[in-house]
């Protein structure tokens, strides 16, 4: 049942994500986090979103921006190492608590916690107004990679600031997809170098094949999006996504999952 659900999730969020505001990671981390350790679900969705990247960075890569490449990314390469570490150290800290619930032990992890509350921050930017329109000056641009970075390397949650930074710079709308996917693809090199040192024997290395299908179909979604000749309006479907993290959150911020 995990191949079907996370599969399909990697090919309809990945089709959608090439002119959506939210993000392969935002939909398809939590889908990961049903059936896997939290921590083990932000390095696998690391993994697919890397690899789905270069993917898009060879359809579209030669649209990106160098210049804003260099301001946004650089920084966010950074914050990705710090990001990644303190998800690495809240990995190995002590339930903050349990209790019992309907015969079931629910334990709530810190790092369940911390990536609970980010997914219905991050979700909040699909549905409030202020917040899907929200976006900062170009020259702002490096305080954007250090906050986009290091969000990215803790819970995966990059595009929403991403987004919300590249937005004013007066980018076509290729060159704006293209750059994205450039950076996108910094912060994963960033991040699962740390990923690797702790989590390649704890669960990544047993679901291969699991990552292989999830990265296919992640292909074919984006192969989809490419031949798209209008940008797609999705409003309903990122209500439902937010709803979608929403539940997920407050499951993981529980210890239900």
């Amino acid at each position: 049942m995990e191949y079907i659900i996370i599969c399909l999730a990697a090919l309809l969020t990945s089709g959608l994500t090439l002119f959506s505001g939210f993000g392969l990671g935002t939909l398809l981390m939590p889908v990961f986090a049903i059936f896997f350790p939290i921590d083990i679900a932000v390095a696998m969705t690391a993994i697919v979103h890397f690899l789905n990247n270069l993917f898009k960075l060879y359809l579209l890569g030669k649209h990106a921006n160098k210049s804003v490449v260099l301001r946004f990314g650089l920084p966010a390469i950074i914050t990705a190492l710090v990001g990644a570490q303190i998800l690495v150290w809240l990995s190995g800290i002590d339930p903050l608590f349990q209790y019992e619930f309907l015969g079931k032990l629910l334990v709530v992890t810190p790092v369940k916690f911390i990536i609970a509350v980010l997914m219905i921050v991050f979700a909040l930017f699909e549905i409030v107004p202020a917040l899907e329109k929200f976006s900062v000056e170009k020259k702002y641009l490096p305080l954007g990679g250090l906050l986009s970075g290091f969000f990215g390397g803790l819970s995966g949650h990059q595009g929403a600031l991403r987004s919300a930074f590249l937005v004013r710079c007066g980018l076509t709308k290729e060159s704006f997809i293209a750059t994205g996917v450039v950076i996108a693809c910094l912060v994963d090199v960033s991040r699962l170098s740390i990923y690797a040192s702790h989590f390649s024997s704890e669960g990544l290395s047993s679901n291969l094949n699991l990552l292989i299908a999830a990265t296919l179909s992640a292909f074919l979604g984006a192969f989809i999006g490419n031949k798209l000749v209008k940008k797609v309006t999705m409003k309903a479907i990122q209500i439902i996504v937010s709803i979608m993290l929403s539940a997920i959150a407050v499951g993981l911020g529980s210890g239900m999952i």
